[in-house]
């Protein structure tokens, strides 16, 4: 029987595979954001509205706090739904 159980598994062993080819950072595509903290929540929805985490893998990769409640954070992302 698979070790497939939900459609994370397969991604995760997906990314497992791409990672041990050394591909796995050009399968995704990233977009690196400064923004106040209100307009970097807005931002975020907007990703996760427009690319589903499910069809996508969409997710907030990194993050931190800048001078001025600044926040800097870098959006992932698969660039198809297949």
């Amino acid at each position: 029987m698979s070790d497939i159980r939900r459609p994370a598994d397969l991604a995760k062993r997906m990314a497992r595979r791409l990672k041990a080819r050394g591909s796995l950072s050009d399968s995704f595509r990233r977009e690196t954001f400064a923004l106040p903290r209100e307009a970097a929540r807005a931002k975020a929805r907007e990703w996760f509205e427009r690319y589903p985490k499910a069809a996508y893998m969409t997710e907030i990769e990194s993050w931190r706090v800048l001078p001025g409640d600044t926040i800097e954070f870098t959006m992932r992302r698969l660039p198809t739904a297949d």
